[in-house]
């Protein structure tokens, strides 16, 4: 359903569900979870919702699908597991965290950047100017290359910039 719906079977088809993706109380939200109705119960949906019920287990429960399946998923075939391939290849990195076209620096990017794209307090930021032409962020973010991108310590574009 739309609008912060979901799915609720009952306790005996519940049970049915792989206890990997199994909802304690049989609820299962529409934004993901539905696709666990879904290849549980695969006759009571059509073809294109089973497939986009699969790309959505394998995108949010790689490890579930892996163990249902018996199918190792490869890069490419789960965000889920190319995110987290991404953070341990990048840990030590600052990642991009937010960006806006700096207002003072024609041309350019300016970004505030994390290590490893961490959030939350006591979190170390520094501000890089990026070419607007390199700037792309990709799936899982864009990775300062300090050999390219130079620390900025100028006047930001940032509303309420105060570090």
């Amino acid at each position: 359903t739309a609008g912060h719906g979901g799915i609720h079977l009952s306790a005996t088809r519940n049970r049915m569900v792989h206890p990997m993706l199994r909802a304690e109380g049989g609820w299962y939200e529409e934004d993901e979870a539905w696709a666990i109705v879904a290849i549980t119960f695969p006759h009571l949906f059509t073809a294109f919702e089973r497939r986009c019920a699969e790309q959505t287990v394998k995108d949010s429960w790689p490890e579930a699908w892996e163990t249902i399946f018996g199918i190792i998923l490869a890069p490419g075939e789960s965000r889920e597991k190319d995110r987290r391939s991404f953070e341990q290849q990048h840990a030590g990195d600052w990642i991009v965290v937010s960006a806006i076209t700096s207002n003072r620096e024609k041309g350019m990017v300016e970004v505030v950047a994390t290590m490893g794209g961490r959030r939350g307090p006591g979190t170390e930021e520094r501000r890089f100017l990026i070419p607007s032409s390199q700037y792309r962020s990709g799936p899982f973010g864009f990775v300062i290359d300090k050999n390219r991108h130079r620390i900025y310590s100028g006047p930001s574009s940032f509303l309420g910039w105060t570090r």
